[in-house]
């Protein structure tokens, strides 16, 4: 059909349905589906879909190649690896909506606190809700830069199908106010979401208050601390204000969701689903996009004698008969597949590592959000920053490496790293007190590249292209679409060209005019 007879066709189709609605939309009403907004579970819902959106295109095949914890000897999934396909970075877009079935979170969170504004009871689930937006937006933002934010998740309140784009420094101001507000609103007297959050839903109401407290402030350090290279003073206040505040130091505050190994593959974390199901198919073959972890990680792990290598990594053995494998997680056997260098099967790509299928790829493991590793390198690097005096710089690191490797537990018995095996690590790997800034900079970035393996990648993400550390060597592989730099942003798709086309060019002029795996958003100097 030409392009003048498919308008034509629209035309006549509108005049139609125009003419013959006769109450057709009241009739086109699924009367099995709930029209008004249920808080509680579109809350959940948000939750989910917030930290389980594009797994496997974004955080797996493009941040965790690019930040070389894995690598692939094919073309196609080498988004990270050879810089090769932008696609998988545009998945997360989805978190702004598409299907109503499988709505964005922009759209669940923007519902849930219209919802919860009709009565002052709902202050705590507010909160939190505010909180968890917060989140969200920050996690969208960071990946994208400039992006809908005042204007998003509104189309079906105000019809407005085309938001503008904030910029990145005015979304930052507003989700640090949004955090600190937040916190203060909290009222002992008031409801929580109950087992609707699925973060810390399990507890008490009084201890949801005070661990959603707890998870604002470490948000806000965590954003605050993002500010260094772009506007030191606005970081210097947020960093200080929430370390007053309290944030996540010790095991028993760690914010995670808990999955079950059950029959709905929404109950199943999301990470072994989508590793398992996409490319960890079947022991001892050849791997469906081509993945096995990087030579990179497989090599600092044993350089360091890092007890988390046994834990997260294994080389399938055959039997003698070569019918069956046994996973091996002894040391001398681990080998990383380096990034970018093939084009086709290795001869010998049965002998790299790949993941545990007894610890990282069970469908009933948690996914940590918030821990106090992280929260523990965040303070060490305030001390050095002259920022935060409650502990040295070696102290908090060294807190930091004993939560990091002490997480794991969290895995089943099979990765509990011993007290003793933490002991010798932190020997053989001591902190840097008398190195200069950058190099105890570089310790404590490379320890946040490995305390947030896998849980995280996009903070991992963000926080290598804030400080530069760890410091990894780009690939250059023929035909890359970075001339040989690693990806520094993700690219918007392109149906805002189509659907939102004027914000969306204002929004690419402002930043540099590109929107590319190339291009760098605001705070990234």
């Amino acid at each position: 059909m030409n392009k003048f007879l498919k308008l034509s066709y629209m035309a006549l189709m509108a005049a139609f349905v125009s003419s013959c609605d006769n109450n057709f939309e009241e009739m086109n009403v699924n009367p099995n589906a709930s029209r008004d907004v249920v808080p509680g579970f579109l809350f959940t819902r948000a939750q989910l879909t917030t930290v389980s959106n594009n797994f496997t295109g974004g955080a797996y095949l493009t941040i965790g190649q690019s930040m070389q914890h894995f690598a692939t000897y094919k073309e196609v999934p080498a988004a990270g690896d050879k810089y090769f396909n932008y696609t998988y970075s545009n998945g997360n877009w989805a978190l702004f909506g598409g299907d109503p079935a499988t709505a964005g979170a922009v759209i669940d969170i923007a519902q849930v606190i219209d919802a919860l504004k009709t009565s002052p009871d709902n202050v705590n689930k507010m909160s939190v809700s505010r909180i968890w937006k917060a989140y969200l937006y920050h996690r969208l933002t960071d990946l994208y830069g400039d992006i809908p934010y005042t204007e998003a998740g509104k189309a079906l309140t105000d019809k407005n199908f085309t938001p503008k784009y904030d910029t990145q420094a005015s979304i930052y101001a507003d989700l640090l106010k949004e955090l600190d507000e937040s916190i203060a609103a909290f009222d002992a007297s008031k409801p929580t979401f109950g087992t609707a959050d699925l973060v810390y839903g399990s507890r008490s109401a009084a201890e949801q208050i005070t661990m959603w407290k707890k998870f604002g402030y470490s948000l806000m350090l965590r954003l605050g601390m993002r500010l260094t290279e772009v506007d030191p003073a606005m970081a210097e206040t947020w960093v200080k204000k929430a370390i007053a505040g309290g944030v996540i130091t010790v095991d028993s505050e760690l914010a995670k969701i808990d999955y079950v190994d059950g029959s709905i593959t929404a109950s199943r974390n999301f990470i072994a689903a989508g590793m398992m199901s996409t490319d960890y198919v079947n022991p001892g073959g050849d791997n469906v996009e081509g993945g096995k972890f990087a030579k990179t990680l497989i090599d600092h792990l044993k350089t360091t004698n890092d007890p988390r290598l046994n834990v997260i990594s294994i080389v399938w053995i055959p039997s003698a008969d070569g019918k069956s494998f046994t996973a091996d997680t002894t040391t001398a056997l681990q080998k990383g597949m380096p990034n970018a260098a093939f084009n086709s099967r290795p001869a010998d790509f049965n002998t790299f590592s790949e993941p545990n299928p007894a610890t990282i790829l069970k469908y009933s493991a948690p996914l940590l959000v918030l821990t106090p590793a992280e929260m523990h390198l965040l303070l060490a690097e305030a001390n050095l920053r002259g920022w935060y005096s409650g502990a040295t710089a070696e102290a908090s690191y060294n807190a930091a490496v004993t939560a990091g490797l002490k997480q794991w537990a969290l895995f089943g018995t099979s990765a509990v790293i011993s007290d003793a095996k933490i002991a010798a690590y932190l020997k053989a790997n001591p902190f840097n007190a008398a190195g200069t800034m950058a190099q105890k900079m570089e310790q404590i970035g490379t320890q946040k590249w490995l305390a947030l393996f896998l849980e995280d990648e996009y903070e991992i993400f963000s926080n290598w292209r804030r400080t530069g550390y760890p410091k990894l060597t780009p690939t250059n592989y023929p035909g890359n679409l970075t001339g040989g730099k690693i990806p520094t942003r993700f690219v918007i798709p392109d149906s805002e060209e189509l659907y939102n086309k004027v914000n969306f060019y204002e929004a690419r002029t402002r930043q540099g005019g590109t929107n590319t795996l190339s291009s760098v958003v605001w705070w990234d100097k």
